[in-house]
């Protein structure tokens, strides 16, 4: 693939190409060292982990997409904020670092391009099953094939995908009141998974292999890519601020979402939403004693 030219923005559709390449690129050989002996280091806590094959994946992939996009900026789950081009990157190299340390295999490499403000293309591979994930604007695809997600199921069949609650929301909401979303969630719906990967997750429901997901504490490295791939394929992605970001921000850049296909009405899971974002937004204003 030739190197575009810095003072060029490439097209949708070349940047989901890069993506998809690059995403590859980066994944296949984290597969040589999947459930291999490795050191797992924390950043907050022991629910943080991290490998050095995080720290190396990304140092791998900024460097192809310079090569391929020279100029961009890169923002990085690992490395932080690099340059300042037109062609902003969202990058995670392994979302799901917590299976991928412990031999479970759902985890992915996502990349998204971001081109003023708008997510424009992206790609979400997962390695371990060699599938491919990705979107621009003119619609998403699963391994190169059209994907359309289809329609919801009612609440009481459907399949919701959801991390919460963490420890990180027993602090922020108190146990009990986490816990009791969680029970409702429970109750309401035929099968809920905790798989841990926000990415994999949104792809999952625009395939239609879930009905839902939802998330209270993601990133914008984790979500990008995978928010086009769901809406390109005909599925919704509503973001929550919690507090953290104005009303009316970017999706990729709100802390929490609810996701879900066509024409569903998951009255629980938007009221249990609604009552974290609800939470979140009045800890946020409390004054610090």
């Amino acid at each position: 693939m030739t190197a575009i030219a810095d003072t060029e923005i490439p097209s949708p559709a070349r940047l989901r190409a890069v993506a998809e390449n690059v995403a590859r690129a980066a994944g296949s050989p984290l597969t040589a060292v999947f459930r291999a002996d490795m050191t797992v280091d924390y950043k907050a806590d022991l629910h943080d982990p991290v490998t050095v094959h995080d720290k190396r994946t990304e140092a791998t992939i900024r460097k192809q997409l310079l090569a391929e996009v020279p100029g961009s900026a890169i923002v990085g789950e690992e490395g932080g904020e690099i340059g300042s081009g037109p062609v902003k990157w969202y990058v995670d190299p392994i979302d799901g670092t917590s299976n991928f340390a412990a031999g479970l295999a759902f985890w992915c490499v996502s990349i998204g391009a971001v081109v003023d403000g708008r997510i424009v293309a992206g790609a979400v591979y997962d390695p371990m099953s060699d599938t491919m994930f990705s979107a621009d604007s003119d619609g998403a695809w699963l391994d190169g094939a059209p994907l359309i997600c289809p329609e919801a199921r009612e609440e009481a069949r459907a399949t919701l995908i959801t991390g919460y609650p963490v420890q990180r929301d027993f602090r922020l909401e108190g146990r009990e009141a986490a816990l009791a979303g969680l029970g409702d969630l429970i109750s309401a719906f035929s099968c809920l998974r905790r798989p841990g990967s926000a990415a994999l997750s949104l792809c999952h429901v625009a395939a239609g292999w879930a009905d839902a997901a939802a998330g209270f504490g993601v990133n914008a490295w984790d979500v990008t890519a995978a928010i086009l791939i769901l809406e390109r394929a005909g599925g919704s992605y509503r973001p929550l601020t919690l507090g953290k970001q104005p009303d009316g921000a970017p999706a990729h850049h709100c802390p929490g979402y609810v996701a879900h296909g066509p024409g569903a009405r998951f009255s629980t899971l938007d009221r249990v939403a609604d009552g974290v974002d609800s939470r979140r937004r009045a800890g946020a204003m409390a004054p610090a004693l």
